[in-house]
């Protein structure tokens, strides 16, 4: 199988993360749109892999910062009952993050179909296994939080809730609907350990839900660049994330999230990441006889009179 050169693969890879729909890069480099999505496909095996691998043991008593972001696969989860052939896994997509306040690390994420206690808990107890040492976790008022909370920390855990509430701005009607809301009170919980509630924040894991959506076309609203498979909905997430924390530079820290966390000491780019693609790829077989086949040594030709 023919394969692109590493830098058009890069290239491609790129433009993904920056926020470019599947269609748009064909468009600009000229390569098929199969060819981009099997690429999407192996980058987001790799880089899952790698995040598995190298985003564990972060240490330093961490202020984590948790909260979902919500997008859809084919269709929205009310429509999906009357649309056509829809795939499985169409509807709501869920994207958990843990959010490290301190070094901007992306430590934990997870796609789920709804915001349920089974996901929270999966969510939780992924993030403690990539923790070495007892964290300050702030999430919003979601209910199924404190239950997964628990479940994973058991008491080795400093745990606040920030309830936002939101109301319209006052002269506002319908026209100013897709407007974000106004924040008109919150309210800092203490639900397990001895949080400081000084501390205890969701302000920048909910900026990053902006970043988050900047560099996935798929989330961008009232647009028809929805993922229509969870399977890429997913492997881009994959890219994306590990790209966020291995090869982009923070405009703050100077370095990427991993070097600032202490999991990497050089910014890496997306030559590297089609570098982790092949070294995940299965090494090509050489073609032998088929299973069953009878071998016929090859007769040597009649030599001319």
């Amino acid at each position: 199988m023919n394969k692109l050169p590493t830098k058009q693969r890069a290239q491609i890879l790129s433009m993904l993360v920056e926020g470019m729909s599947m269609r748009a890069v064909t468009r600009i480099t000229g390569v098929s749109i199969n060819t981009v999505a099997k690429l999407l496909e192996d980058a987001g095996k790799a880089c899952a892999n790698h995040h598995d691998e190298k985003v564990r043991g972060v240490t330093g008593n961490r202020r984590v910062e948790c909260d979902e972001i919500w997008g859809f696969v084919y269709a929205k989860k009310s429509t999906v009952p009357r649309a056509k052939n829809a795939p499985e896994g169409a509807g709501d997509a869920w994207t958990f993050t843990a959010f490290d306040a301190e070094s901007k690390l992306i430590i934990s994420y997870l796609v789920s179909g709804d915001r349920g206690g089974r996901a929270a808990l999966e969510f939780m107890d992924d993030l403690r296994g990539r923790l070495d040492d007892r964290p300050q976790i702030s999430t919003d008022g979601l209910k199924a939080y404190a239950e997964a909370v628990e479940g994973a920390f058991g008491g080795d855990v400093d745990f606040a809730q920030v309830v936002k509430q939101y109301g319209k701005e006052m002269g506002t009607d319908n026209e100013r609907r897709y407007s974000p809301p106004v924040c008109t009170k919150v309210e800092k919980r203490r639900v397990e350990g001895n949080p400081n509630m000084r501390k205890a924040n969701t302000s920048y894991v909910e900026r990053h839900n902006l970043t988050i959506r900047m560099g996935n076309r798929r989330f961008t609203r009232l647009t028809n660049a929805f993922s229509k498979r969870v399977e890429r909905h997913v492997a881009m997430l994959h890219l994306f994330f590990l790209h966020y924390n291995f090869c982009r530079l923070h405009s703050t820290l100077r370095v990427t999230p991993a070097m600032q966390a202490g999991l990497a000491n050089t910014v890496h780019d997306c030559e590297w990441i089609v570098g982790l693609i092949d070294a995940d790829a299965p090494e090509r077989k050489k073609p032998g006889p088929k299973p069953g086949a009878k071998y016929k040594p090859r007769q040597k030709a009649a030599k001319e009179s």
